[in-house]
């Protein structure tokens, strides 16, 4: 495995990789898992050629949240990254990426003001743009996220539409615990009795989704009750639990066209917030 830390480095590799078959990425902020692991399996499987970049994107973080306290493991990533398979790994310094304040950066628009946008002002504008600028560095031919952050999926497979972008979006499926709880990089802030309950997020959200499809609930209905059996099971606040078209991200009625729903929610707990979905097939 080749590990590059400048943009320098990084840009003499993919002068080698050019002509030795297709490429993908697998971007992550590193304190990696089996998801991301995974998503490197499944990039594998697909193509010739595989880079992985680990960045902690200050752009993504807003007023308060966990940029200095957000885990870095770099040794212990390396190590999963070669164990993986990774052919290139990237470890771009802040000052690489973002040499100057930026003066053009990527704006989502309506699609951000659902779900975690709302609560997160400005969180996918940043995600986004480090997004655009590594597919701009890298040039793969597809890129890997995972099904977990499905708004960050939908939204960026908008955004490579929208600018014309040649490179695919790839969705990974979501990797859990035994017990359902979705695996992130932040479960390990979770004190021993908020783990314990963490996995009814994603139960709640399985119970509501089966209701809604057998019993044919309104959206709101679903939102409402699952919203009441989360504040019954759990600890944590909760950000939202919205049931919206995929992936335009938009309130379900009868006139819309998307052939998927999503059903999403958010919780905070003291030193870690999760996310969770279920992503399905309209009837």
């Amino acid at each position: 495995m080749l590990i590059c830390r400048t943009k320098k480095e990084w840009q003499n590799c993919r002068d080698q990789m050019e002509g030795n078959g297709s490429i993908a990425l697998v971007p992550t902020m590193g304190a990696l898992h089996q998801g991301h692991l995974q998503l490197v399996k499944q990039a594998k499987a697909d193509h010739d050629q595989l880079v992985m970049t680990i960045f902690v994107n200050p752009l993504q973080f807003g007023e308060g949240e966990d940029y200095d306290h957000y885990p870095r493991q770099e040794e212990a990533d390396i190590e999963k990254a070669k164990a993986a398979g990774v052919d290139v790994l990237w470890l771009p310094s802040v000052d690489d990426i973002y040499p100057r304040d930026p003066a053009v950066t990527v704006r989502v628009g309506k699609m951000s003001e659902r779900l975690c946008g709302r609560h997160r002002p400005g969180h996918f504008d940043g995600m986004a743009t480090v997004v655009m600028k590594f597919l701009q560095l890298i040039r793969p031919d597809a890129a890997y996220f995972g099904k977990k952050d499905g708004q960050q999926l939908a939204i960026l497979t908008r955004m490579c539409e929208d600018f014309h972008l040649d490179v695919t979006v790839v969705g990974g499926e979501t990797v859990r615990e035994d017990d359902g709880l979705a695996l992130s990089s932040r479960n390990v802030f979770l004190s021993e009795n908020e783990r314990k309950e963490a996995p009814f997020l994603y139960k709640s959200l399985q119970e509501g989704y089966e209701r809604f499809r057998q019993q044919k609930e309104s959206p709101v209905k679903t939102e409402r009750e699952i919203i009441a059996e989360l504040s019954e099971r759990i600890t944590a606040s909760i950000d939202y639990v919205e049931l919206l078209t995929y992936p335009s991200l938009e309130p379900s009625d009868e006139n819309d066209t998307d052939e998927q729903l999503i059903l999403a929610a958010a919780v905070r707990y003291p030193q870690a917030r999760l996310i969770d979905n279920v992503i399905f097939e309209r009837d």
